[in-house]
């Protein structure tokens, strides 16, 4: 995996301090605390706007939470794509999902700490179902779902509940469902009706 900003002491805190006071001059409130786990899979929803990626960002800086999450890799085109990198993107083909998955369920196994984020519902487009990739990598890692969220109705966002897959795949998945049921998106139209991946 590569280095990204949170290797360097000094601009880690630079950035939370300036993602903290971007968070405030938005009018958004941090919610929840970052969980004592050295290894998890944190997915956020609902992915309705192009402002879910610049916000998301912020909170994560502001948490200090050193995530890596998963970019279509068509978007890491020269100028972008070390700065993507440096900020904790992963370039992924998204026509190979399988070996995404099976990517990072390795990833997870061999490093002793490692945060991935991801979005569950994998576009900004109205979708009936998410996709299952997240719950595939910590059931085969054996690492916990944390659910982060943007309430754009509250102006909140932050972190939520810690699910422990069973493999169980649709009471799991009805368990996190429930949680997001009540976080509204900023293009509710977008939301679609949450119903549990196939797959």
């Amino acid at each position: 995996m590569h280095r990204t900003v949170f290797e360097s002491p000094v601009l880690s805190r630079v950035l939370q301090a300036v993602s903290i006071l971007f968070l405030k001059i938005a009018g958004w409130r941090r919610i929840g605390r970052v969980p004592d786990l050295p290894k998890y899979v944190m997915i956020g929803a609902h992915h309705t706007s192009n402002w879910d990626a610049p916000l998301a960002i912020a909170m994560v800086f502001a948490f200090r939470i050193k995530a890596y999450w998963l970019m279509k890799n068509t978007a890491f085109r020269w100028p972008f794509g070390g700065l993507l990198k440096w900020l904790g993107a992963i370039p992924i083909d998204r026509t190979k999902s399988a070996d995404v998955v099976a990517r990072m369920v390795e990833e997870m196994k061999k490093r002793a700490e490692l945060v991935l984020l991801l979005a569950p519902e994998g576009t900004r487009k109205k979708v009936a179902r998410w996709k299952s990739g997240f719950y595939h990598i910590a059931r085969g890692a054996g690492v916990p779902i944390v659910l982060a969220f943007l309430d754009y109705a509250r102006r909140e966002g932050g972190l939520g509940p810690v699910i422990n897959p069973t493999g169980d795949i649709e009471a799991d998945m009805g368990e996190i469902l429930r949680f997001y049921s009540t976080v509204t998106g900023k293009r509710p139209e977008r939301m679609g009706t949450l119903e549990v991946p196939q797959g």
